[in-house]
This record gives C-alpha cells, sequence and structure tokens, in this order.
C-alpha cells in the first residue's frame, strides 16, 4: 500500500527472469534484503507519527517541511530508498517487446538528444560519473521536456521538481556480485532489460508538462 504501514511491493517478475544480465542472487538480496530494510526503516520512523500515516511517499518527498524534523532526514531517507527500488525494479523485465523506447517518449528523447543512440550514451555517462553510491535518471521537467540527471544516495528528481519515468540503480549493490567493480558492464546489462512500455506509460500523464508543486500541501 503506498501510505502507513508500508509494505514491500512484490518483484513483477521472477528472481531469475533477468537472467542473464542480472542473477538471481543479486536480484533477491537487493530486494529482498535492501529494498526491504527500507520499508521496514520507513515504517519504524513514523511509527509514532500518526498525523502522516495517510501520506504517500510521493507526498513525504515533494514536502518534507510536513515532516517533524526530528524524524525528517530518517523519513525522508527511507521513503526515498523504497520509490527509487519500486521504480528500478518495475523499470525492467526479462521480455522486453521493444529494444528502444516507442511513442510518445520516443519522439520526446529524438527531440532533446536527436537520436536514441546519443540519449543511450548520455544516460550512461551519467551513471558511470555518479560518484560513490547514487541513480541515474530519466526524468520529465515541468515544461514537458525531458533530462537525464543522477542523485546521490536516496535522493531522488522530485526534491527537484522533476518528475521520474526510469531508473538504473548504481549502488555496487545492485550489481557488484555479477560485475564487481564493472559498473559500465552492469550498465550494458541493464539496458538489455529496459521495459520501454512501463517508460512509456510513466511518461505519458507528463508529457504536455505538468503544473509546478505548490509551496505548501
Amino acid at each position: 500500500m503506498n501510505h502507513y504501514p508500508f509494505s514491500l511491493a512484490p518483484l513483477p517478475y521472477t528472481c531469475d527472469a533477468l537472467v542473464p544480465y542480472l542473477d538471481p542472487e543479486t536480484v533477491t538480496i537487493h530486494h529482498d534484503r535492501h529494498q526491504a530494510a527500507y520499508v521496514k526503516n520507513l515504517n519504524k520512523a513514523l511509527e509514532n507519527c500518526p498525523q502522516l500515516h495517510c501520506r504517500t511517499l510521493e507526498q513525504f518527498l515533494l514536502y518534507p517541511g510536513m515532516i517533524p524534523a526530528p524524524i525528517r532526514t530518517a523519513v525522508c531517507r527511507n521513503a526515498g530508498g523504497v520509490y527509487s527500488h519500486e521504480l528500478y525494479f518495475d523499470g525492467m523485465t526479462g521480455c522486453p517487446k521493444s529494444a528502444a523506447p516507442i511513442g510518445r517518449l520516443a519522439q520526446a528523447i529524438d527531440r532533446c538528444y536527436g537520436s536514441f543512440e546519443r540519449f543511450r550514451d548520455v544516460f550512461t555517462q551519467t551513471a558511470l560519473s555518479q560518484f560513490g553510491s547514487g541513480w541515474a535518471w530519466l526524468a520529465v521537467c515541468p515544461d514537458g521536456g525531458i533530462c537525464v540527471l543522477s542523485t546521490p544516495n536516496q535522493e531522488t528528481p522530485l526534491s527537484r521538481g522533476l518528475r521520474p519515468v526510469l531508473c538504473a540503480d548504481v549502488w555496487e549493490h545492485a550489481y557488484y556480485l555479477g560485475y564487481q567493480n564493472r559498473r559500465e558492464a552492469y550498465l550494458d546489462g541493464w539496458w538489455q532489460l529496459v521495459d520501454w512500455e512501463f517508460a512509456e506509460e510513466n511518461f505519458l500523464p507528463c508529457c504536455g508538462g505538468f503544473a509546478p508543486r505548490p509551496r505548501s500541501l
């Protein structure tokens, strides 16, 4: 559910569905331990704040000022961890129907980057350039344009007024068992798993732009 108590979203595929690009042990540990820990710690942080129990993950990330100061860091970090992991796992599939973007998203990528190949290079270099733990994102700007960015740790594009479409996890636990420190090889595999139909579904509600978030909830 998308409010307290939060629960661990199940994988949309079996743990071995992403072979040979991601091994079952990595997927299982990543989901059942790392993502589950964010869920557990988010619920623990919110346990004694019933006034926040009806709030969603996005609301915590968009309006951190509504969270009491003593628990604000814990809530934001863990809400960001849950949100990012759900998008990451949902954005992959072992049986992609397309090897490249489709529909309106494909048009936006061509318009902003000239070609899918150029976009892929920019996204990969952004992911490789993220120092230490973090994420690479494809996101929508308020004017409907798209951008590629990286964020550290549990930060999401929501805090920058952007709407996430797709993300790649570049924390080492996402790939170390299979790729060791070869982040570029992991990203080469990740591109083979991207679910472009899912990305298109995420993009469509924002493809014409969206209203900037209000100053208060």
